[in-house]
């Protein structure tokens, strides 16, 4: 069996992006929940709010790029614009600033082996004034760099931001603002981009890679190329508060402090939309610990996703209202020479599934099983997937497939 494990290269490349366009104390309520589950549980609710909205879609999120962006805003909040960011997101940016920074530092370490790169930058327009606390605690909290842009000129301005966000992303996402997301009232373009690309620990072999059966949300099978390998994975089953079954497994990468958690119904006819709703990191945390290694035939689809998501309304469905009205929005503590307000919350996210620098030969290769047949973890239906970063519990990206 040793040959079947050697590795051949395959990446998967995430990158994200989030924009905000025409922007015209840690208190007791912490509930003893670690800072990092906090912030990913605030990308996780979010999530929640689109899939409702587009249950047989793919759609994939960086929870932990929601609440940079979030924290950004909550930074030049006052008022009831501040109450509403702090009391959905349940911490207070200025009072754990440190742990923030840490978190942040945490993610991006090359102790990670696997590449994460998280890069945040507000787009100001010419000559406007912000107040300096507000620029040096986002400097120190999100190294979010602030960047002056001419709005006059949409497509110069266009050009800069979307030069900005291909070079972060590794050229993975080059545009992300179009000239008509610009106009004379625009001031504040806030960008966040997360990269991601891990090398799995135990890779897959390309000449195993086969089309097989996906049977899809919309109740049409599709042939789709399947990933195949026979390993030592960590897995297990476990249910929700009602009761219904779904089958877990780890699928760590290289350097070991990322993984890759999947999550799909026992029963073909539980649809995803059943158990999505109770996953939160606390949820994902009791995984990890239930979790036993055992060898496994895992078959998991290749697929590349782009998803295009206005944010707005799930923000809004979850309280977060005032900053969109332009009536009601208070960013005092970014500019107090004009009033500003939210008008979009853009996410462009992009996918990709691939064995690098190989190519899958024709020849059909017989999978060699050992005596003991080993259980299988097929993923050819809907799924939901977590990026885990496993020193600080963050949850770096999230996605529901339901068409590799």
């Amino acid at each position: 069996m040793r040959g079947y494990f050697q590795p051949e290269t395959m990446n998967w490349h995430f990158s994200l992006l989030f924009l905000l366009g025409t922007l015209a104390s840690v208190c007791s309520q912490f509930n003893f929940y670690p800072l990092e589950e906090l912030s990913s549980d605030v990308g996780i609710q979010v999530f929640n709010q689109i899939v409702k909205a587009k249950p047989q879609d793919n759609v994939v999120v960086s929870p932990h790029g929601i609440a940079s962006v979030l924290g950004v805003l909550q930074l030049g909040a006052d008022g009831k614009t501040k109450k509403q960011l702090t009391t959905m997101m349940r911490y207070s940016v200025n009072g754990v600033g440190k742990a923030l920074k840490k978190i942040n530092r945490l993610i991006v370490s090359k102790k990670n082996k696997d590449i994460v790169t998280i890069a945040n930058a507000v787009f100001a327009k010419s000559g406007f004034k912000m107040e300096v606390p507000f620029v040096t605690r986002n400097k120190e909290v999100f190294q979010c760099s602030v960047k002056s842009v001419d709005f006059e000129d949409p497509n110069t301005a266009c050009d800069s931001i979307n030069q900005w966000v291909k070079n972060e992303t590794r050229g993975m996402i080059d545009q992300v603002v179009a000239p008509d997301d610009i106009d004379s009232l625009t001031r504040l373009v806030l960008v966040n981009a997360v990269y991601f690309k891990g090398l799995w620990k135990s890779r897959f072999r390309p000449e195993n890679t086969k089309k097989r059966p996906f049977y899809g949300a919309d109740g049409k099978t599709y042939q789709v190329p399947m990933l195949s390998q026979l390993s030592i994975f960590r897995c297990g089953t476990t249910s929700t508060p009602n009761e219904l079954w779904y089958n877990i497994i780890e699928l760590p990468y290289h350097g070991e402090m990322i993984s890759m958690l999947i999550a799909l119904p026992t029963e073909n006819t539980t649809p995803l939309s059943a158990i999505i709703p109770h996953i939160s990191t606390k949820t994902i945390g009791s995984w990890m610990t239930t979790m036993v290694a055992k060898r496994v035939q895992v078959i998991l689809p290749k697929f590349t996703a782009v998803a295009e998501t206005d944010l707005k309304d799930p923000l809004k469905a979850l309280g977060i209202t005032d900053m969109f009205d332009e009536s009601k929005s208070n960013f005092a503590k970014i500019t107090r020479t004009e009033g500003l307000h939210v008008s979009h919350v853009l996410q462009k996210t992009k996918i990709e599934v691939s064995e690098d620098g190989t190519k899958a030969s024709a020849a059909t290769t017989a999978i060699l099983i050992a005596r003991s047949s080993p259980p299988w973890f097929i993923v050819d239906r809907p799924f939901v997937f977590f990026i885990r970063h496993n020193p600080t519990g963050t949850i770096l990206f999230m996605g529901q497939i339901n068409k590799p």
